[in-house]
């Protein structure tokens, strides 16, 4: 699968981040969105927002929906920028609110989720490693957990390039036997992602207008997608549950030593 240079051109290194931060979190069983609610008396949504800082992003965009302005509020003191998804239809949809925040960007956006708090900046360097170095439209972090129920699937045609990612409410039984799964987090050329992301359709089990779409319009234009694996699950944990926030509170205040 090559790519067409011809229309892939960026800045090398010049990143900006979107961190998808929109939904309210009903497993968590609160009134308060998801990504406010405090790991080690910090909000979950810091954890992204100092990553990208820390990774030297340009500019970073936090895609806000369910208590909007609660969230705004509580960051209003970061240099970030707010996109409001009035209504929450999908991963591609959110990404595609941000479009006129990106025009005339000529580098690659890093996109994170905001209930994913426990990524070392490690891992994200290695996967914007292996997004330049390869020249790849788009790049995806995957892993493989030990029971990967419930995640969207990698198929790939080799070892290397992806086909596209397939949620497991869409997947076949041969797919589901895969193992190596979606994270959430990638790295995708500014001008491939908002032209694609427009493109995208929702005919699946949600209804709904998933990213992960994009890696099969990648492959249809000649584009070239490709896979960055961590080999640790835990660093990619999201947040869904309260037992999920207590255990996620475990391990960063194992890692700093509390």
């Amino acid at each position: 699968m090559e790519l067409m240079t011809e229309t892939i051109k960026r800045e090398k290194g010049k990143f900006s981040t979107i961190i998808l931060a929109a939904g309210k979190g009903t497993r968590m069983s609160s009134p308060l969105a998801k990504v406010l609610h405090p790991i080690c008396k910090r909000p979950m949504l810091s954890y992204p927002v100092a990553l990208a800082r820390e990774l030297g992003s340009k500019e970073t965009v936090v895609i806000v929906g369910y208590q909007a302005e609660k969230v705004k509020e509580s960051f209003k003191d970061e240099e970030v920028v707010f996109v409001h998804q009035r209504e929450q239809m999908g991963t591609g949809h959110a990404v595609l609110q941000a479009r006129d925040k990106f025009v005339g960007f000529n580098g690659d956006i890093l996109i994170l989720c905001g209930d994913v708090p426990l990524l070392p900046p490690s891992t994200v360097k290695g996967l914007l490693n292996c997004h330049f170095s390869t020249g790849a439209a788009i790049t995806v972090l995957t892993t493989v957990p030990d029971t990967p129920t419930g995640y969207g699937r990698i198929v790939k045609e080799n070892h290397d390039d992806v086909l596209r990612i397939v949620e497991e409410r869409d997947a076949t039984a041969e797919e589901k036997k895969i193992r190596e799964i979606n994270t959430g987090i990638y790295c995708v050329q500014s001008r491939f992602l908002f032209e694609a992301v427009a493109d995208i359709g929702n005919k699946n089990a949600q209804g709904e207008y998933y990213l992960t779409d994009i890696f099969e319009i990648a492959g249809e234009r000649g584009y070239s997608a490709r896979s960055f694996m961590t080999g640790n699950p835990d660093e990619v944990m999201g947040i869904n549950t309260m037992d999920d926030l207590k255990r996620a509170g475990r391990i960063i205040a194992g890692r700093s030593g509390e």
